[in-house]
């Protein structure tokens, strides 16, 4: 039975790749600080394999058990995480993984960094590759995320090459399903918060601006067919059907019979004007491209949260 670690394991991301690891067969141990996360997420997931640590990745890291696979999700992904808590959103870029690679090189294990798509930042190419660099503000509100990413990124390639530490790199677009938290913040979890309750749907600019969204069942297949293979360098993992914020927000009041209009407020600094994902080496080294449609991943979504409103049908 191969163990497993999964950092921010009781997250959004995290606590459907411990799931999607114990159905696999894997001892997981599951570590958050609980600041951005909840119990509620794992509650479902204690089992005999399965073991919950309360500890923050910027302080150093002790399991005693052998450890095959380390995934690192820790991170203060929502804007207003990252908005709030500056400071620990950088520590953690940098201390989190400085801890978390430490023990993948003592317990010899497998090392899957989940960095971003924000180390594009605003492109100026598109798609995006994973040999672009990125047009990124380091001092800008966004930069404390941005930067501690693109980081995490530089240190994880110093410990395969220099301390020969089996790393690997995904970079993650915008991904939605169940147990996202309804403020975080960002665009999905919002609009559908606002449109169930009926009230505005609040888009930034004039919602022309575009992302890809990623369905999370698809994104954590992902995940694990990359820390199971050999590849070293960045992998970008995401939906390549772009949407703009507009149409976005136009759907998920159909989808789930609101009756809310849109309101337009100003766009935020540094907010990327465009977000679409080059899969190619997904496709090419992984076998692996999305699934699930985005209208159906967004009925999945709502079905999840248990609200009154009634979903229309496809």
């Amino acid at each position: 039975m191969p163990t497993s670690l999964v950092t921010g394991g009781a997250g959004f991301l995290g606590s459907h790749l411990c799931e999607a690891l114990l159905e696999r067969g894997h001892q997981v141990i599951c570590l958050d600080n609980l600041v951005v996360s909840s119990l509620e997420n794992i509650e479902h997931l204690r089992a005999e394999a399965f073991t919950f640590l309360n500890h923050d990745v910027i302080d150093p890291i002790s399991v005693e058990e052998p450890v095959d696979f380390v995934y690192h999700l820790a991170a203060l992904a929502s804007p207003i995480d990252y908005l709030r808590m500056p400071l620990h959103s950088l520590k953690t870029g940098s201390y989190g993984t400085h801890h978390t690679l430490g023990l993948a090189k003592v317990k010899r294990a497998r090392f899957l960094l989940t960095s971003t798509s924000e180390v594009y930042g605003d492109p100026q190419v598109h798609p995006q590759p994973e040999t672009y660099w990125g047009h990124v503000n380091p001092i800008g509100p966004r930069g404390v995320y941005d930067e501690a990413k693109r980081y995490a990124e530089a240190l994880t390639m110093a410990y395969h090459s220099q301390q020969g530490v089996d790393t690997g790199i995904v970079r993650i677009f915008n991904t939605y399903g169940s147990r996202m938290r309804p403020n975080d913040g960002r665009a999905i979890p919002t609009f559908m918060r606002q449109a169930l309750d009926g009230k505005p749907v609040t888009v930034f600019g004039d919602g022309s601006q575009t992302r890809s969204f990623c369905y999370v069942d698809d994104l954590i297949r992902g995940l694990v067919l990359l820390a199971e293979s050999e590849e070293h360098l960045p992998v970008n993992l995401g939906n390549p059907d772009e949407k703009t914020l507009l149409e976005l927000a136009e759907t998920i009041i159909r989808i789930s019979g609101s009756s809310s209009e849109i309101i337009f407020e100003a766009l935020p600094v540094d907010d990327p004007q465009v977000r679409q994902p080059d899969i190619t080496r997904a496709k090419q080294l992984l076998g692996w491209q999305p699934e699930v449609e985005l209208e159906d991943g967004l009925r999945k979504t709502i079905a999840s949260l248990g609200h009154g409103t009634a979903v229309s049908a496809p």
